[in-house]
This record gives C-alpha cells, sequence and structure tokens, in this order.
C-alpha cells in the first residue's frame, strides 16, 4: 500500500511518517484492496489534525481525527479509517444479497 504524507505548517519528521507507516501497515492488511492513502497533517491553533483520504471499492472515503498530540492524532485516525472501511465493506456485502420483492400484480391479486 503507498502512503503518500504531506505537511501543513508542520514538517513531516522521519519519526512521524515511521509510526504512520507502521500503523497504517495494519490497516493494509486488513484491507488488501486497498492501493493508497493520503495523508495531510496539519497544526492549527495548537490543534494537531490529520486528514486522511482514500478510495476504496471505487467510492471516496475520508476521515479527520484531532488531538492534542500528533501521535494521538495518529492512533486515532487509524481507528476512525478502520470503522469507517468496515462500514463501507458492510453496505458492499448488504448490496451483494437478493431482497425479496413482491411485484405490484400480486398485491393486486390479493386485495380483491
Amino acid at each position: 500500500m503507498k502512503i503518500n504524507i504531506s505537511g501543513h505548517h508542520v514538517e513531516v519528521t522521519e519519526a512521524i511518517a515511521d509510526v504512520i507507516h507502521s500503523k497504517y501497515a495494519k490497516v493494509g492488511n486488513h484491507f488488501p484492496s486497498l492501493m493508497s492513502l493520503d495523508i495531510i497533517l496539519k497544526v492549527e491553533k495548537n490543534i494537531q489534525k490529520i486528514e486522511v483520504t482514500t478510495l476504496y471499492e471505487n467510492v471516496k472515503v475520508s476521515i479527520t481525527a484531532v488531538a492534542d498530540d500528533m501521535y494521538k492524532a495518529i492512533g486515532n485516525s487509524v481507528k476512525k479509517l478502520e470503522s469507517a472501511l468496515a462500514h463501507r465493506k458492510g453496505v458492499i456485502n448488504a448490496n451483494l444479497h437478493d431482497k425479496f420483492e413482491v411485484q405490484e400484480q400480486e398485491l393486486v391479486a390479493q386485495t380483491h
């Protein structure tokens, strides 16, 4: 999985990049069809923010996590992304099952 990391008002250090790669490697193991992640790190008024965007099964999945510490924000973003991807996977699986539909002619025939 390819991870693109960029910083907005923050320098992306090697330590931060290593933490991101190690934490998101687990997400890549759980969702092998995930090809790339775009991660933007931001600092706004002493608030650490991380935005993660990806394309999963042809749908854009985007999350944002905020914390006092960048490492906490990274950990929170991993949890949020796993939850969002699991939800998307559930939607895909639910759409695969055929739902029983009553045809209109059967409804009219039964009421008379």
